[in-house]
């Protein structure tokens, strides 16, 4: 009881008509990602669109203060480029092709023209260890403020959710958890510390954690809890059981 009077003193839960919507939607995790459509491409999330899902994506900084859709901090595993992410600008990120299917890499602009406010976007903002959240956070708001369709976004770095509740607190945000197994005191404290930090609005979890009582616990204080990746008929039964939306792909979406 202690623990829970803390989280709803320093992670309040959010109004319920403000975050209802993310428990509605099933996300295609990277889009509609499958042979000879690469993850986190335009035709991915075209492909979600035309399907009626919504979907995540991932996003990075370059070295001139933008956001560029994709998910490694290198380009090697996705192109036939070789190359740091944030040590590239915008406009030579975009000129890369990817090594399936074609299509160049994305902006986050690109990205919500494709989306259009069809269907509902999250953004996984990807920060590494010992870099500054600010200038990726700012730019992700930029890239935003104009946007009238459901978006959210989310990070496991709990700096980002903090910088949103500060600085752009009408986005939807979230804290992205994973436990790896570890149920300790430690860990658990270090879990609801995360949370105070980054006040968030929802949590997206491991599907390997599922049964969580920490999940359990913020989603009865009224936070909605999504899931990844959920890749099977397994994991969806188990999806179905402990959270309000799967991210998925693969059989996951079947």
């Amino acid at each position: 009881m202690p623990l829970r009077w803390i989280d709803t003193l320093f992670a309040p839960a959010p109004d319920a008509r403000e975050v209802e919507w993310l428990g509605q939607h099933v996300y295609a995790h990277r889009g509609l990602h499958h042979e000879g459509v690469p993850e986190n491409s335009p035709a991915a999330f075209r492909g979600a669109v035309e399907k009626g899902l919504g979907m995540e994506c991932d996003v990075r900084l370059t070295s001139d203060g933008r956001a560029i859709v994709f998910h490694d901090a290198t380009l090697n595993r996705l192109t036939d480029r070789e190359g740091v992410v944030d040590q590239m600008t915008l406009e030579e990120l975009t000129a890369i092709h990817l090594s399936e299917g074609g299509e160049t890499l994305p902006s986050l602009k690109d990205l919500l023209d494709i989306v259009a406010g069809e269907e509902p976007l999250l953004v996984e903002i990807k920060v590494d260890s010992g870099q500054s959240v600010a200038i990726l956070c700012r730019a992700v708001e930029r890239d935003l403020t104009d946007y009238s369709g459901k978006v959210a976004v989310m990070s496991f770095d709990p700096r980002v959710g903090a910088w949103f509740a500060r600085h752009a607190p009408g986005i939807a945000r979230g804290l992205i958890v994973t436990e790896k197994g570890r149920r300790g005191f430690e860990e658990s404290a270090k879990r609801h510390i995360s949370l105070w930090y980054s006040r968030p609005q929802f949590l997206a979890y491991d599907v390997r954690d599922l049964p969580s009582p920490f999940a359990a616990s913020q989603r009865s204080r009224g936070l909605p809890v999504l899931t990844w990746t959920v890749s099977s008929s397994e994991l969806r039964d188990r999806a179905k059981a402990h959270a309000d939306a799967p991210i998925a792909e693969g059989q996951g979406l079947a």
